[in-house]
């Protein structure tokens, strides 16, 4: 098939022995696990916020400043891990980066105060970004087109479900185990995924035929300017706005379900499964159709179906219709997304060959900058307004969707 190319100053991508190998089921959910430790480790502790004020004598607000602490260091561990995963390879990074996912977590579990949780929980995030951002370079290794877009896709069916199945689960376990049981549980999680790593996940970064290796600083140019074309910005766009429209569901969604709608703990956490559901399967379907239908049709279809019913939501909204009503919409919403996830990162890797862990790297750190603006946005209008949640979900779709198409101008299709 033939392809059109942007011009790019980065020199010619290194040969490869391991492109298009195969990706077994094996490394596949390895690879999973890895890219669930971030999402768990952000939303499994949310409903324990208020024992972990009282048992540490200390604020909700500086309990809050525990996720915020998590979610700065997991985004300057994505770049950090991007670049030492393109210059030196895939494994040891990430067997460094798990194994202090690892002992950060079970230090948390034990912390025996809010400062020390705080910078404990800011290494476990650093530590954590490298299952994200390795996971889908090392895919990007080993494949491309519609097989890279599936093993994407099926990576995304844990990573993009886990935040919304991360507070259900938490919800049921808070009163059983404690806020440190909790975070012991991600210790558990963190040793699963370093027995992983050092059985199952291979070295699959290309070989270069480019020596000697150029200086740090001028290989990190060379990377940076690998990202500079139109398909990878565009894909990046409408990946990270399209986890926007997630993140501000699940921002406002404790008001809207439990406040408004007037939802127990437990009827709350059922409506978050009932999501979690419809995503999953979304991505499932997004999975089987990526060897027949394009990749960026399927995410087409996605945001477009995910945009109509945000507008459904927004015009419930201005009718004034009962709470319980704003509550249809979402499930169509969120899980159309499945079928964004994995096909949009697989685009946005397929348009950076030259350097996939940076490209990983920026993917993940302009996901988690939208992340973090869209959870005060949400809240402008107090816990009981659904109209802020919804203006945030419709502009970040038509944002997500804009982006897809401006992408795609003459761009090719993904080889099949």
């Amino acid at each position: 098939m033939s392809t059109t190319t942007e011009h790019s100053t980065q020199p010619d991508a290194p040969t490869s022995q391991h492109r298009n190998a195969t990706i077994t089921a094996g490394l596949l959910g390895a690879l999973a696990l890895l890219s669930a430790l971030t999402p768990l480790s952000m939303d499994l502790y949310l409903p324990a916020f208020p024992s972990m004020a009282v048992d540490l004598t200390t604020t909700s607000t500086a309990i809050q400043l525990s996720l915020t602490a998590f979610m700065v260091g997991a985004g300057v561990g994505q770049v950090a891990f991007g670049i030492l995963s393109d210059r030196h390879g895939r494994r040891i990074p990430l067997i460094v980066g798990t194994a202090l996912f690892l002992v950060t977590s079970i230090a948390a579990a034990v912390a025996p105060s809010v400062g020390a949780l705080i910078a404990l929980r800011l290494l476990q995030g650093f530590g954590g970004a490298a299952g994200m951002v390795i996971g889908r370079a090392i895919i990007a290794d080993r494949a491309t087109g519609a097989a890279a877009a599936r093993a994407q896709t099926l990576l995304m069916l844990v990573g993009g479900a886990a935040p919304v199945v991360a507070p259900l689960l938490g919800s049921f376990l808070t009163e059983a185990l404690g806020w440190r049981g909790l975070l012991g549980t991600l210790a558990i999680i963190g040793a699963a995924a370093i027995v992983a790593v050092l059985t199952i996940v291979p070295e699959t970064r290309p070989t270069r035929t480019d020596a000697p290796r150029p200086r740090l600083s001028t290989e990190v140019g060379q990377s940076l300017a690998s990202l500079r074309n139109r398909r990878y910005v565009g894909y990046t766009l409408a990946f990270a706005f399209a986890f926007a429209v997630m993140m501000a569901y699940i921002s406002a969604s404790p008001f809207l379900y439990q406040e408004m709608i007037g939802l127990s703990t437990i009827g709350y956490g059922l409506a978050f499964g009932l999501n979690a559901l419809f995503i999953m399967v979304a991505s499932a379907i997004s999975a089987r159709l990526a060897h027949s239908v394009a990749p960026v049709r399927l995410a087409t279809i996605g945001l477009s179906i995910s945009l109509a019913a945000t507008a459904v939501l927004g015009a419930l909204v201005l009718a004034g219709t009962p709470a319980w009503s704003l509550a249809l919409p979402l499930p169509i919403a969120i899980g159309a997304l499945g079928l964004v996830f994995g096909t949009t990162t697989a685009m946005a890797l397929d348009s950076a060959r030259n350097a996939p862990g940076m490209a990983s790297a920026a993917l993940g750190l302009g996901q988690f900058i939208l992340a973090g603006a869209v959870a005060p946005l949400v809240s402008v209008g107090g816990a009981l307004s659904a109209g802020p949640m919804a203006v945030v979900m419709i502009v970040s779709a038509l944002v997500a969707l804009g982006s897809l198409h401006w992408a795609g101008r003459g761009a090719v299709t993904l080889d099949k």
